[in-house]
């Protein structure tokens, strides 16, 4: 039985691998480690994975690193939102004990040539528009684990998509860790909370409600008895449609291998991607 370490209300600030590595050691076996990974400008989303990291373990990492290579062409690295200093302050007030802050050049240095491709689950959804996201995602996330070493891993279902990838990474690659998946947190309003919210205008910020208005139309049409999707995803364009969002995808999936359905089931789950003006949003939901 693992034991409750005392809780800090100040993270330790951590650059380098080894500097982690070295506290890793001194934590040892006997307490838990609880980690989540983030790329930072942190949300309630966020913090409800650091809440139940808390709740769950001994201590406590967080990790901030904007990973250049789950970013494709056109997209927004050099602009991601970022305030470190905001960031620490949060992790102060919900006891985080650690707060990893690698550089790029530490986590790839000169000569890095070695990545991580999940197959199959990384072939649809957003990997079809997203071209290399899900190794970059891998890549950095299996570094992450052999480097915290944790014994739990908090993920957000928002990232659907990514928690099965990554789950299907750390069976297939028997790594040491249990990936525990979060409820998605919404605004007041129901919007998907996401960094990238930010981008948003306010016409922009109004219309972004269609996605979580189109998923709850189509729970309202299978609680109605509607269970073809050929039925259900034209009523959810014509949501997202008159608010002026660009359909990416919408898809009907089993909530385990992601692969398409066509007529709903206990097991299903429907996830979206729009683009709002410029901003690409996602969000899923349960069918039933």
């Amino acid at each position: 039985m693992k034991t409750k370490l005392k809780k800090f209300t100040k993270p330790q600030i951590i650059k380098t691998i080894a500097e982690f590595k070295a506290i890793r050691k001194k934590i040892g076996n006997t307490q838990s480690l609880g980690f989540v990974p983030t790329m930072g400008y942190l949300h309630q989303g966020h913090l409800s994975l650091v809440e139940a990291a808390r709740r769950e373990n001994s201590a406590v990492a967080v990790s901030i690193y904007v990973n250049p290579t789950q970013f494709g062409e056109n997209e927004d690295f050099d602009s991601y939102p970022s305030n470190i200093e905001k960031d620490i302050e949060l992790l102060s007030e919900y006891e985080t004990d650690y707060v990893f802050l690698p550089t790029s050049a530490e986590m790839y240095p000169e000569n890095f040539s070695t990545f991580v491709n999940v197959e199959h689950l990384t072939e649809h959804l957003c990997g079809t528009s997203r071209p290399g996201h899900f190794r970059g995602v891998t890549t950095i996330v299996n570094k992450l684990i052999n480097i915290v070493k944790p014994d739990n891993m908090y993920m957000g279902d928002k990232d659907f998509q990514q928690i099965a990838v990554i789950r299907r990474m750390t069976e297939d690659l028997n790594l040491d860790v249990n990936v525990k998946s979060c409820p998605v947190i919404r605004e007041k309003d129901g919007l998907a909370m996401s960094s990238r919210n930010s981008y948003l205008s306010e016409e922009e910020r109004i219309n972004a409600l269609c996605l979580y208005k189109s998923l709850l139309k189509a729970k309202d049409l299978i609680g109605k008895g509607i269970i073809k999707t050929k039925l259900i995803i034209p009523e959810m364009e014509k949501i997202i449609f008159q608010n002026k969002g660009k359909i990416d995808y919408i898809e009907f999936v089993n909530n385990i291998n992601l692969q398409n359905v066509t007529v709903v089931n206990k097991s299903t789950r429907i996830l979206l991607a729009v683009k709002i003006g410029s901003t690409r949003l996602i969000d899923n939901m349960k069918a039933y």
